[in-house]
């Protein structure tokens, strides 16, 4: 009788093991989908300033130029761009006899590109996957006798975080062929 009533209980026990267990991960399951399912916070939208400032050897602006748009917090938003700029020809070669001569080119783009991402809220931040590219004409060089253009670039890449409502300057740098420098400056602000 002991033995039949052992086996009766060891039976039940392992039936009834896997069946709970079942549940309890069915349990931990629904868990997980409903903060899945939570709701994503209300996205916010902020206007953004980007001043891009040459500066002089004593730091001081010599020159800037403004550039804005907006972006939210959305996790759907796709950010911030902007690309202003010239196509500055460039000569590479010539073909043809001396009375049909051809001059063949090749075209770079100078200017200004910048790019805000990811943009979400730490606090009273707005942190930002920022991106920006300033390039320009800094004269020409005699190269074999041809007059060929410098470019002067700058290009900056990182993760910023800016408080809002205050202007900051994210990146600067030194212009190597002067004693003078390049910032770029980004005021956040709400938009209501």
């Amino acid at each position: 009788m002991r033995k039949t009533l052992r086996l009766m209980l060891t039976c039940c026990i392992l039936i009834g093991v896997p069946a709970s267990g079942g549940i309890l991960l069915a349990q931990e399951s629904n868990a997980a989908q409903e903060q899945a399912k939570a709701p994503e916070p209300p996205a916010h939208f902020y206007h953004l300033e980007f001043v891009v400032q040459e500066t002089g050897a004593d730091g001081k602006p010599t020159n800037s130029r403004t550039y804005s748009g907006t972006v939210s917090t959305s996790r759907t938003d796709r950010g911030f761009s902007t690309r202003t700029g010239s196509r500055i020809p460039i000569a590479t070669g010539a073909y043809g006899d001396k009375e049909n001569k051809n001059t063949q080119f090749q075209y770079l783009d100078v200017g200004v590109s910048i790019d805000a991402r990811d943009a979400r809220e730490e606090g009273d931040k707005l942190a930002l996957s920022l991106n920006a590219e300033i390039s320009s004409l800094a004269g020409t060089q005699t190269i074999s006798g041809v007059n060929e253009p410098v470019v002067r670039q700058n290009r900056w890449q990182a993760s910023v975080l800016v408080p809002i409502g205050k202007t900051t300057v994210v990146f600067t740098s030194d212009v190597l062929d002067s004693k003078g420098g390049m910032q770029v400056v980004v005021t956040a602000t709400a938009v209501k």
